[in-house]
């Protein structure tokens, strides 16, 4: 098959896009044929060399933990799915990813993908979607009338988030550049503002809920919009735990796991029309360097898809 793999941590030059072994699969696992696959800061944090259990892992690796196919195989332990299903899933970040034509992912992080949209779409879902449910709903204990901030909403993970708050019932607030201003009030946010040119810590109070996708100063300045009791979830890492608890917070970090069920409930809301996804650009396998790079400069509104097969 064709892959792209990496043979040491480093640069986007360190991405090969060649011929690599076709997965063989466990009895619980199933071969997918990957029609897609998309772009995830994890993807260039594993490149680099910095994610935990970089030290472990053997050579050559291949990225990517989206993916959107059909199943080519399945081991003899596998219930509930058959050859010829279309699956998506974001299968275990530990292992060999999707940037290739086949994948072996274990049945347990599988599931139908939304019957309403192709494999391009589907696969901008699984590893930003649940991020955003896992962030909101598990994490950030989200629910109607509250008030969340959402920081960098529009991005891969941030415009899943704006829909599904929304969707609760919430009252969103959400940072983003200028240019995007006008398309999340068309996502539906409430309540928008320019990070580069306001202060959102001026303008907001007693929120509920700040869900950082950024870091650094925005999420110690996120403290103080935040009530006595609110909850601050980051993907990013809490960089003040003591000033948190002094504050009478409660903070949460977090990555997202695999869950079929919450891919189940996210596939369900897509065929409902209540979720879609947003997809910035569509590039091929052999343009993996390319969109990394893009999606690691920022900026991006919503996903970088990679077509795998046609």
């Amino acid at each position: 098959m064709k892959a792209v793999q990496i043979y040491k941590f480093g640069g986007v030059n360190e991405l090969k896009y060649e011929d690599a072994p076709k997965p063989e699969i466990k009895s619980d696992e199933v071969l997918i044929k990957v029609y897609a696959t998309s772009i995830n800061p994890v993807d260039w944090k594993v490149r680099e060399g910095h994610m935990p259990g970089s030290d472990k892992r053997t050579f050559p690796i291949i990225l990517g933990w989206d993916v959107s196919g059909i199943i080519e195989m399945a081991g003899l332990n596998v219930n509930g799915f058959k050859k010829g299903d279309a699956v998506y899933a974001r299968p275990n970040v530990s292992r060999n990813g999707t940037y290739a034509e086949y994948v072996a992912v274990n049945a347990g992080e599988i599931a139908l993908k939304p019957t309403s949209i192709d494999h391009i779409h589907s696969a901008a879902v699984p590893l930003a979607g649940l991020t955003a449910w896992q962030g909101l709903f598990d994490h950030g204990k989200l629910e109607s009338g509250q008030k969340v901030l959402i920081h960098a909403a529009a991005g891969g993970v941030g415009t899943y988030a704006v829909q599904l708050a929304k969707w609760k019932g919430a009252y969103v607030i959400g940072t983003a550049s200028e240019q995007n201003l006008d398309f999340l009030k068309k996502l539906g946010v409430d309540e928008v503002i320019d990070y580069k040119n306001e202060a959102f810590e001026s303008k907001l109070k007693d929120l509920d809920l700040v869900f950082d996708l950024v870091g650094g100063d925005t999420q110690k300045k996120s403290l103080d919009v935040l009530k006595p009791g609110g909850i601050l979830v980051s993907t990013v890492g809490l960089r003040d735990e003591a000033a948190i608890k002094e504050k009478g917070m409660i903070g949460a970090q977090f990555m997202a796991q695999s869950s079929p069920g919450d891919l189940t409930s996210l596939a369900k809301l897509i065929d409902e029309g209540k979720l879609k996804p947003i997809i910035a650009e569509v590039l091929t396998l052999p343009q993996a360097a390319e969109a990394q790079q893009k999606s690691e400069a920022g900026h991006t509104r919503g996903k970088i898809v990679l077509k795998v097969a046609q």
